[in-house]
C-alpha cells in the first residue's frame, strides 16, 4: 500500500534506507530515472521535443539533473538546464551535465530574467526540480523572483493570439487548441507546502507529479492539491520493510490494495452467498436518495436489498426499482415514524448491513425513530450480554423471552441521518461500535460542533480524533476523502474531481459501502473500497460525457460497474 509521511517521517525514511544499503546516491539516481521515464512517456511522439529542467540548489535539483541527462541520452530531445544557483564542480550528476555538453543557463547571469522566462516558453516539458518537500513558506528573493518569472512565462504562452480555443466547438480547425508547456514536478511543486498543502503566491502549477517513496499531505490537501495535478508515486528502491515506512499508518489507496479487497464471487453461490442489506430511506420529498443507495447496493455486488421506506414512496419507486424488495414502514405524512422502530427491530435479524439516513427529512418523528431504533438495540444487546453470563434471574429471563433480542447489523449513517443524530446530546455514546459515518465537511460541522472553516483546515487531524473519540468508521468526504479508524488507521481516497458535487452522488456512496458490509467485508475496508469505487465511478461518468459539470448521480451509479472491472483487471 501507497504510505502518507510527514516531512520529518520521509527524511526518518531516507537515513533508515541508507543505513540500511539504500544510499542517498542510489535514491537520487533512482528518482532522477523515474522522473525521466515518465517524461519519455510524454514526449513518446515527439523525438524532437524541448526539455527545460529547473534545478534548485538541494537534493531535489540533484534529481533534476539526473533526469536531465538521461532524457538527454536516450531521446532526440534537446534539453537545457536553469540554475537557481551553481553547482560545485565536484558534484558528480552536475559534472555529468556539464561534460555532455548540454546547456546551462545559471540564474546569477540573467538578471532580468529573461533567458528564463525564454527557457520555459519555448519548452515543451518543463521539469521543476527547484524545490523538494523541506520548503519553508514564503518564498523570498531570488526563489520568488525565479518562480514569478516561470508563471509569467508560463502564463503568457497559454494567452498567444494563436492559442485559443475554438469559438465553435464545431469547427475545431477554426484554430489551434490552447497550448503550453506541460510542467512535471519532481517530488513536490516547488512553492507547496508538504506537511500542510499551503501554497506560495508565486508557485508553480504542475500537470503532473512524480514524488518518491510515499506520498505526502500537503499534496493531498487544498490549496495545495489544486498545484499537483496527476500524482504517481516512484519507490524508488526503497524496501516496504523499512521499519518507519512500515510504522506509517497513513495510506493512499491505489486500485490495487481495492482489488485485493473485494469480495471473492465464487461460481456456486446463490443470492444468499452475498449477503443481505436494508436501506432505510427515503421520505416524500427525497424519493430518489432509496433508489440510488438500494441500486449502489445492489452494483457492488449485494445479494439481496430490501428498502425500508414509506408507503408512498415505494409507490413512486417500486415501477421504476425492480430489483429490491420492499419493507413499508409507518410513516407521517410521508416521513418515517418513531413506530417504524419496532418493524424494524423485527427485521433487521434477516439482513447483514443496515443504512440509516438517506433522504429520511429533519422531521421529529423520524429523529425519534432514530434513537428508539438505537435504544432498543442498546437494550437487547445489555440483556443478551447478561444472560450469556448468567446475571439475570430465571423470572427476567422469562420476561423478556418473547422480546426480540437481535442487535442492529453493522450500520452505515448518512445523510440525514447524519443531521438528526447531530441534534442528540452525546449521540456517540448511541451507536454500536465501528458504526459507519459518511459526513460531508458541513454534516461533520454539525456532528463535531465545529466550525466548518475549521473542519477543512484540521481535516487530517480531526478526522482520526473523532474517529477514535466516537468509536466509528468515519468517512470525511471532499476532494481527497478521508477515512479514519478508531485504531488510529487513516486512508486517503486518490479522487479530486467537482463531477462528485451533485445531489445523491453521497447516496450512491452510502448504498455502496451497505452493499460491501452485506458481503462481509469489515467497515473500515468496506469504507474504504466503497469510497474508492465511487470515486472512480464519477471520474468515468466525466469521462464518458466529456464533461464533469454534466455529471448527476445516477450516472455515478451507472459507473459503478466500469470502476470494479476497472480495479478487477488493474
Amino acid at each position: 500500500m501507497i504510505k502518507v509521511v510527514s516531512v520529518q517521517q520521509m527524511r526518518e525514511i531516507e537515513a533508515a534506507a541508507d543505513a540500511a544499503g539504500v544510499s542517498y546516491d542510489q535514491m537520487m539516481q533512482s528518482a532522477g530515472r523515474a522522473t525521466a521515464d515518465r517524461v519519455l512517456e510524454v514526449l513518446a511522439d515527439r523525438p524532437d521535443a524541448r526539455v527545460t529542467v529547473l534545478v534548485g540548489p538541494g537534493n531535489n535539483g540533484g534529481d533534476g539533473l539526473v533526469a536531465g541527462r538521461l532524457i538527454a541520452q536516450e531521446s532526440g530531445a534537446q534539453v537545457r538546464f536553469y540554475l537557481l544557483k551553481p553547482r560545485e564542480d565536484t558534484d558528480p550528476n552536475f559534472a555529468a551535465v556539464r561534460d555532455a555538453g548540454l546547456l546551462i543557463a545559471n540564474a546569477q547571469d540573467d538578471r532580468d530574467k529573461r533567458v528564463l522566462r525564454n527557457m520555459v516558453a519555448s519548452a515543451d516539458v518543463v521539469i521543476d526540480s527547484l524545490f523538494g518537500i523541506g520548503v519553508k513558506l514564503p518564498l523570498k528573493d531570488d526563489a520568488a523572483k525565479v518562480l514569478r518569472n516561470v508563471r509569467q512565462a508560463l502564463d503568457e504562452q497559454a494567452a498567444l493570439p494563436g492559442n485559443r480555443t475554438s469559438i465553435t466547438p464545431s469547427a475545431p480547425d477554426q484554430f489551434r487548441p490552447l497550448t503550453r508547456p506541460y510542467v512535471i514536478a519532481v517530488d513536490c511543486p516547488s512553492g507547496l507546502d508538504c506537511d500542510t498543502g499551503e501554497l506560495d503566491s508565486n508557485a508553480i502549477q504542475a500537470d503532473e507529479t512524480v514524488t518518491f517513496i510515499a506520498a505526502k499531505p500537503g499534496l493531498l490537501t487544498f490549496p495545495g492539491a489544486d498545484a499537483v495535478g496527476k500524482l504517481s508515486v516512484a519507490p524508488i528502491g526503497v524496501p516496504e520493510t523499512i521499519e518507519p515506512l512500515q510504522n506509517a499508518r497513513r495510506v493512499l489507496v491505489d486500485a490495487g490494495t481495492v482489488r485485493d479487497l473485494l469480495p471473492a464471487r465464487p461460481a456456486n453461490a446463490n443470492k444468499g452467498t452475498f449477503g443481505k442489506a436494508l436501506v432505510v430511506a427515503g421520505s416524500v420529498n427525497y424519493s430518489g436518495a432509496a433508489g440510488l443507495a438500494a441500486s449502489a447496493a445492489y452494483r457492488v455486488g449485494a445479494g439481496l436489498v430490501t428498502v425500508g421506506t414509506p408507503q408512498p414512496v415505494a409507490a413512486v419507486l417500486a415501477a421504476q426499482l425492480l430489483e429490491p424488495t420492499w419493507l413499508l414502514l409507518p410513516h407521517d405524512l410521508g416521513v418515517l415514524s418513531e413506530a417504524a422502530a419496532e418493524v424494524l427491530q423485527e427485521e433487521i435479524g434477516n439482513y447483514q448491513a443496515l443504512l440509516l439516513g438517506p433522504g429520511w427529512g429533519q422531521e421529529d418523528t423520524t429523529k425519534s425513530l432514530l434513537t428508539a431504533l438505537f435504544a432498543q438495540n442498546a437494550a437487547a444487546s445489555k440483556r443478551a450480554a447478561r444472560r450469556k453470563i448468567g446475571f439475570m434471574p430465571t423470572t427476567a429471563v422469562a420476561e423478556t423471552a418473547n422480546e426480540t433480542e437481535t442487535s442492529l447489523p453493522p450500520v452505515v449513517i448518512d445523510a440525514d441521518g447524519l443531521n438528526l443524530l447531530s441534534e442528540v446530546e452525546s449521540w456517540w455514546t448511541m451507536l454500536p461500535a465501528r458504526t459507519i459515518l459518511t459526513p460531508h465537511p458541513g454534516e461533520m460541522a454539525r456532528l463535531s460542533r465545529m466550525d466548518k472553516d475549521e473542519i477543512e483546515r484540521s481535516r487530517w487531524e480531526l478526522v482520526v480524533q473523532k474517529a477514535a473519540e466516537w468509536n466509528v468508521i468515519l468517512l470525511l468526504k471532499g476532494a481527497h476523502t478521508l477515512i479514519a479508524d478508531p485504531d488510529g488507521r487513516m486512508a486517503v481516497l486518490p479522487f479530486k474531481t467537482d463531477a462528485l458535487a451533485t445531489a445523491g452522488t453521497g447516496d450512491v456512496l452510502a448504498g455502496a459501502i451497505a452493499g460491501l458490509l452485506a458481503q462481509g467485508l469489515e467497515a473500515f475496508d468496506a469504507a474504504l473500497v466503497g469510497g474508492y469505487l465511487h470515486g472512480l465511478a464519477g471520474q468515468q461518468a466525466a469521462a464518458w460525457l466529456g464533461s464533469t459539470r454534466s455529471v448527476v448521480a445516477g450516472d455515478v451509479l451507472d459507473g459503478l460497474a466500469e470502476a470494479i472491472a476497472l480495479v478487477e483487471t488493474s
